[in-house]
């Protein structure tokens, strides 16, 4: 019997996962130490970095210890998006990327704050999951994130970019309102998914994992 495939998702704060398919990892936009407030330091060992763009609570790749050698079992897709809904005047560009594996699909929408093309929405409809972010101000807020998740289908919404009861910035919302728009809200208090063909649709909280100091 053929292994089943599975990814493993793991939330590391902010807009940050751990992404883990066949032992290769990819990380995906990493904060700088300290600079998202309650959140202390990424430390992964990692085969690959992406970043959505290169604001510090995004692109703090220096937390991130590369590993060599081994060939990735993904098939990246990236797509061009807006940091704000005035087509990147405010906060410039954005870049969303689809993470395959296998027949796994899965996107990480960075900080998306503008709306999608035709084409675009076409192409992120219907994944195995899509990581979104929810607390507006400097991305769409709860109710665009929302509507776009009710748009795309994915059989698992992942909030991201909020903040929490200890940490995040003040001027960001917290996920109640995104998940209140939803009845299948799953807790995963380790903050870590594992993804596969058998996983059912859901919105899915995962706990963070590295609010305040951390151990070296």
């Amino acid at each position: 019997m053929d292994k089943q495939m599975k990814m493993t998702i793991t939330w590391l704060g902010q807009s940050c996962f751990r992404i883990e398919a066949d032992g290769y990892v990819i990380v995906l936009d990493p904060y700088e130490d300290y600079y998202v407030p309650g959140l202390g330091k990424i430390r992964e060992a990692a085969n690959e970095v992406l970043c959505s763009h290169e604001h510090r609570d995004h692109a703090g790749v220096s937390g991130v210890e590369l590993l060599e050698g081994k060939p990735s079992p993904f098939h990246v897709t990236q797509m061009e998006s807006f940091h704000d809904d005035k087509r990147g005047a405010l906060r410039g560009m954005n870049t969303i990327r689809i993470l395959q594996y296998g027949d796994l699909r899965v996107a990480h929408l960075g900080d998306l704050g503008g709306e999608l093309s035709s084409e675009q929405m076409e192409s992120l409809t219907g994944l195995d999951a899509v990581m979104v972010p929810v607390g507006g101000y400097y991305t769409i807020d709860a109710q665009q994130a929302a509507d776009l998740i009710k748009k795309l289908r994915p059989r698992v919404a992942i909030p991201m970019h909020y903040r929490g009861e200890n940490f995040g910035y003040d001027v960001l919302d917290t996920p109640a309102r995104f998940l209140e728009k939803f009845d299948n809200v799953i807790s995963y208090p380790g903050g870590t998914l594992e993804l596969t063909a058998d996983t059912p649709v859901q919105t899915a909280l995962l706990g963070i994992r590295c609010s305040g100091e951390q151990e070296e």
